[in-house]
């Protein structure tokens, strides 16, 4: 026998397994009215509404429902009110600017709308056929609690999420995802990090980011209780670790900056100390970093490495028994790299150094870019576009081949931001490249020839920059050149702009 897979499965089983158990506990301070406390069946009982207040509204199957919202129950309710019932979520990034987003609903094609409070009058311009903002005046609409929801059947190789990401190109790409791809990714998640029902998970990962790294559906799946954070700040994470019993987190190297520097102003033992593991993604924190996480917080630490294209798990890191006995400076190392290969996943090394991923949790195509996706799954392999090396199994990545900056856990295409800066009139040439940040990891840097007889200061090309796009995509420092290096066809050699920063570091990312 074979049964599709669903994203619903995880909230079925939570409703049928967990019903009364406090499932989700809502961000408190939010500017549309908080949720408070839900069980597993009342949450089960608003994605039911939710879909049906979607036929209500004439959203078929397989039409794509936009989403801007900072984690809030709302969205994690998404997941399966939407694509639980045979429509198409597309989270999107709600740091974003309102001419980005109107892009991406563009072009997913979204037929609704749906807006953080916050984030009203900032994307007021966005146009698509219905728009709602998120609070309890769009509850009434958006909820039906009288009828029962159509059952849409869904084939687990239907779509169920559009994840955009920025990519190597100026415009970003939106990824296909799959239920099998989510349901697969979620599994693997749980079972790799060892989640249980008596697990209380911390939502620091905002939610549209590769579907929360499938946390929303794999705990929910197992009965482990959802602490929702809107927004990021060390010294709020460690209160609610203290506050709800949390054992598990998951963030980019900033968010662990922001607990470290937190911890260090705790008045007190710090919350969490062997109880607490967190997973990391987005780039590698130095292993000294590593260190601290276990000495000075004594939680611990977890990598995982993946791209939006594969759910995102590709590989995982997590301390095994032949280290324990291990120093742990060595022990650190050893967690540094990105990790081995996620159960059913095959990697290899091309004669590029190219890192190619084949599994189950890669990506059916790229939304109508046909030649984009396959490019990118050429030969039966997703080609990730990141150099690295296989040694005894396990996976260092060494290089980022593409065009991407990954500053604070997020991408950044260096070829937007060099777009951007093109339309400023003084420049003449730009080069945008990644440089190491203790902080974010890595952060913008753009490289700039000025026009002949024209003058610009640093801060008016990143206020031009920062007027244009999302603020985080916007350089941190400019540096002025005579001229950019450029092969014998005019192609420029960003590797040689980029040495000198990484002079010292092992590796090209961090």
């Amino acid at each position: 026998m074979q049964t599709a897979l669903s994203v619903m499965d995880f909230l079925d089983r939570a409703e049928s397994v967990y019903g009364d158990r406090i499932g989700l506990i809502d961000e408190p301070t939010q500017p549309a009215e908080s949720w408070g406390s839900l069980t597993y069946r009342r949450m089960a009982e608003l994605a039911r509404a939710q879909a049906a207040g979607l036929d209500r509204l004439g959203v078929g199957r397989g039409e794509r429902v936009a989403i801007v919202s900072h984690n809030s129950a709302r969205l994690m309710t998404s997941f399966y009110g939407v694509s639980g019932f045979g429509r198409v979520l597309v989270p999107v990034n709600f740091r974003l600017r309102a001419e980005e987003v109107a892009y991406i609903v563009e072009q997913s094609g979204a037929s609704l709308l749906l807006v953080d409070p916050e984030l009203d009058e900032a994307l007021a311009g966005v146009p698509c056929a219905r728009r709602y903002v998120l609070g309890a005046a769009s509850d009434a609409e958006l909820y039906d609690f009288t009828t029962a929801p159509v059952e849409h059947r869904i084939d687990e190789n239907d779509t169920a999420t559009i994840n955009f990401t920025s990519g190597t190109t100026a415009r970003p790409k939106g990824v296909q995802l799959t239920h099998r791809n989510n349901w697969l990714n979620a599994t693997l998640m749980a079972l790799h990090f060892g989640a249980s029902d008596r697990d209380v998970y911390l939502h620091t990962l905002p939610m549209f980011h590769a579907n929360g790294w499938g946390m929303p559906f794999g705990l929910t799946g197992l009965g482990a209780q959802h602490i929702v954070l809107r927004k990021v700040d060390g010294a709020e994470i460690l209160r609610r670790v203290e506050r709800h019993g949390v054992t598990f987190l998951c963030g980019a190297p900033a968010v662990v900056a922001s607990v470290l520097d937190a911890a260090a102003e705790w008045d007190g033992p710090v919350p969490g100390r062997d109880r607490v593991r967190m997973i990391v993604a987005g780039a590698p924190p130095p292993s000294s970093v590593i260190q601290r996480v276990e000495d000075e917080l004594g939680w611990e630490f977890l990598q995982i490495y993946g791209l939006t294209e594969t759910s995102p798990v590709v590989t995982v890191n997590r301390s095994r028994a032949e280290w324990d006995d291990l120093p742990p400076a060595e022990r650190a190392e050893k967690l540094v790299r990105a990790g081995a290969p996620a159960l059913g996943t095959r990697l290899r090394v091309d004669e590029q150094g190219e890192v190619l991923v084949r599994s189950n949790t890669v990506l059916t195509g790229y939304w109508e870019r046909p030649d984009e996706t396959a490019a990118a799954l050429k030969d039966g392999w997703f080609h990730t576009g990141d150099g690295g090396s296989l040694e005894d199994g396990y996976l260092t990545i060494s290089d980022r081949k593409k065009d991407v900056i990954i500053t604070g856990g997020e991408n950044v295409s260096s070829i937007e931001v060099e777009d951007v800066l093109y339309g400023h009139p003084a420049v003449a040439e730009v080069a945008v490249i990644g440089v190491p940040d203790r902080k974010w990891g890595e952060t913008v840097k753009a490289l700039v020839v000025l026009k002949p007889g024209r003058s610009a200061e640093a801060a008016d090309l990143i206020a031009h920059c920062k007027a244009r796009m999302a603020g985080y995509k916007a350089p941190t420092s400019v540096e002025f050149r005579e001229s950019l290096p450029r092969t014998s066809t005019g192609k420029l050699q960003k590797f040689r702009l980029r040495e000198p920063y990484w002079a010292g570091h092992s590796r090209g990312v961090n």
